[in-house]
């Protein structure tokens, strides 16, 4: 007797409206910090590639033939040896396993690949049956490795369509192309997941179905009903989020342009947003045009200079503001140091009065000589200023040097009173230098995209690479056995751990490394867990690391803005990890753990503080006009007379580029 069978999906795109399937326009770097979805329907359909290279479109709906039959159409030529990625709109559970996928298309035209991902993973972790002009291939991907498992002579004819067919069983795959069974292989690489269409070249999808039989059915609804218990368990264990406090930002309101400080030397907490302008390209000049400094306990006010602007221009960038929070002169209140008209600048906390300037560095540097410089050649005479990180080059008793940097390739470190101390420069500085005394003299080295920089600016050692930069770094003893570590990601070299000496540990080229943080995600393993998101390409996919750097699972999220930023939620010493303010928090199995409140809250901007000074973590969630505050419910957890108080990253260093961190730590009540 034949098996009944099971639908898991059916599609034929009439629920579409003809048109763009939903992407983002600009193509921008705005979804690696903020939640920033593309508008409109997509069913049960998702596009995980990001590709700055390519303004329009990669699926759209169409009907060509005017007789109300709708497609989806890949509407790309893609370069399948320079790409990124390959355009793809995936569908269906990771949970799925023993399926026939099969689909109704029309490659149209055969010097290119076309076809269907399945047991689906990540963007980067799949199988995929594809045809060109002359052949069928059966193929493995495995990141950059794509190995061809068999193929088969077919004849391709694009002015019709064909019908492409894959059938996966425990390790067997079937693959037929217009009802003939063409390939026939084994694989136990991969055993689970959902599909994809995928094509380099224009293609049209007319009918995707997925079948699979009843019994299979049962057991992955029995596995996705699991999965949903043990998150809804999960989220009943954990306090609840409580709204604590929502704030009217008027019209000074900004993106990821927020610092944090004691402004006035008491214990109260103000938060100071820093709008902006752009000048001559982009985001790559960008200057202050208003700070607005705002309590926390009262939503009032304290000070604001500039003229503040009410539009959405203002949170349409994708780089850090030149501005920090910090007792730079040891007075017992917080001062702001900021850049803007060519000037660094130290402002009052309490009134944001100028207290003393000195002009930014000249540039004179050959145009030539500097990296990732717009056009070849210098906008101003004077340098427009990046980024802005408090150090200690000079071995003081707290930190009191302040490092200002140029986009991509220039270094220069000041003292409190504003006095040059040295420069540097090497090919390229990343995002967001990283200090530490690393060799216990009581003064910081500086590690700055792939080199190490001595106290006094000399360099110590550099990485083997000249491609990409660092997006961000942490370093710090992950392993409590091992000496302290450097863990980066670094585009598309990938995430790396090296040593104190600059020797690569690992190296994981794994699409384009974006975000890291490390926390104690997983309580029952040694040491620390290194989390890992990439953008541009493959985006979305979230890695975790051992202590050693080992990956343990990867999943692909299907939104952007994730900031993988370490939550002391409970008190218990586990840390749970922010997405965004839309997907909230999730645990370091990967299991959904907090979701935030259907509140109408904004989504766009998201941070992790402790506001009301209970040790536990708050949720601040922004966007240009509000911004709400939740607390967690209930009272932070403790042990043995001791409470859990990990060591983050100190908030005068504020930064989008910046590694998150949570190293345990407990303290006395």
């Amino acid at each position: 007797m034949v098996e009944k069978e099971e639908r898991l999906l059916v599609e034929d795109f009439t629920a579409f409206s003809t048109g763009a399937f939903p992407y983002d326009p600009d193509h921008s770097a705005m979804g690696e910090y903020h939640f920033y979805p593309e508008k409109g329907f997509k069913g049960i359909w998702f596009d995980p590639i990001a590709d700055w290279s390519y303004k329009g479109p990669s699926w759209i709906v169409t009907s060509p033939c005017l007789d109300g039959n709708h497609l989806m159409e890949q509407t790309r030529l893609v370069d399948t040896e320079k790409a990124m990625a390959i355009p793809t709109l995936r569908a269906g559970s990771l949970d799925w396993t023993d399926y026939t996928l099969t689909v109704n298309f029309r490659p149209m035209i055969g010097t290119g690949i076309a076809g269907v991902l399945f047991r689906y993973t990540t963007s980067l972790m799949h199988y995929g049956l594809f045809v060109s002009t002359d052949r069928m291939e059966l193929v493995r991907v495995y990141k950059k490795d794509r190995k061809i498992l068999a193929t088969a002579p077919i004849e391709l004819d694009t002015d019709k369509f064909h019908t492409l067919s894959v059938t996966v069983e425990r390790n067997a795959i079937s693959c037929s192309y217009d009802g003939k069974l063409l390939i026939e292989a084994e694989d136990s690489s991969y055993q689970k997941g959902c599909i994809a269409l995928s094509a380099a070249i224009p293609t049209q999808y007319n009918t995707v179905e997925v079948h699979t039989s009843e019994k299979v059915a049962e057991e992955i609804a029995a596995t996705e009903n699991s999965k949903r218990r043990k998150s809804l368990e999960l989220e009943s264990r954990l306090p609840r989020p409580e709204l604590w406090k929502t704030y009217d930002l008027k019209d000074f309101g900004a993106g990821r342009q927020i610092r944090f400080g004691h402004l006035t030397g008491t214990d109260e907490l103000f938060f100071v947003m820093a709008q902006n302008q752009r000048r001559v390209f982009k985001d790559r000049y960008p200057f202050i045009s208003c700070m607005t400094a705002v309590s926390f306990k009262t939503g009032e006010v304290l000070w604001q200079i500039g003229e503040p602007r009410d539009n959405d221009d203002i949170i349409e960038l994708t780089t850090d503001l030149p501005f920090q929070v910090y007792d730079i002169n040891n007075d017992g209140i917080d001062e702001v140091i900021a850049v803007w008209d060519f000037k660094i600048r130290i402002l009052d906390g309490r009134t944001g009065k100028i207290l003393s300037e000195a002009p930014s560095p000249e540039l004179t540097a050959p145009p030539e000589t500097v990296t990732g410089l717009e056009f070849g050649r210098y906008a101003f005479t004077r340098l427009n200023v990046d980024a802005i990180r408090i150090v200690n080059v000079t071995g003081k008793d707290r930190p009191s040097d302040i490092l200002i940097k140029d986009r991509y390739s220039r270094i220069w470190v000041y003292d409190s009173s504003l006095n040059l101390i040295w420069t540097f420069s090497k090919y390229n500085t990343g995002h967001f230098p990283y200090s530490l005394d690393i060799d216990g003299d009581g003064k910081d080295e500086i590690y700055a995209c792939y080199n190490m920089i001595d106290h006094d600016g000399s360099l110590m050692w550099s990485l083997p690479f000249e491609n990409d930069h660092t997006d961000e770094i942490i370093i710090g003893k992950m392993n409590p056995d091992k000496p302290p570590r450097i863990a980066i990601v670094s585009g598309w070299e990938g995430f790396m751990l090296l040593d104190l000496d600059g020797n690569i540990l690992v190296k994981d080229v794994n699409g384009h490394g974006q975000r890291i943080s490390v926390g104690n995600y997983m309580p029952d393993r040694e040491g620390l867990e290194i989390c890992t998101t990439t953008y541009w390409g493959n985006n979305g996919i979230i890695y975790m690391h051992d202590c050693d750097g080992n990956e343990l699972w990867a999943h692909e999220m299907r939104c952007n803005g994730n900031i993988i930023t370490p939550v002391n939620w409970d008190g218990s010493g586990q840390d749970l990890i922010l997405m965004n303010g839309s997907v909230g928090m999730i645990d370091g199995y990967g299991n959904h753990a907090v979701g935030l409140p259907d509140d109408g809250h904004p989504t766009l901007c998201a941070e992790v503080l402790d506001i009301t000074g209970d040790n536990r973590d708050e949720i601040i969630l922004w966007d240009r006009k509000r911004m709400y505050v939740y607390t967690p419910s209930g009272k932070t957890i403790t042990k043995n007379g001791e409470i859990y108080d990990p060591i983050k990253y100190p908030i005068y260093n504020a930064s989008n580029y910046r590694g998150e961190y949570s190293f345990p730590r407990w303290k006395k009540i």
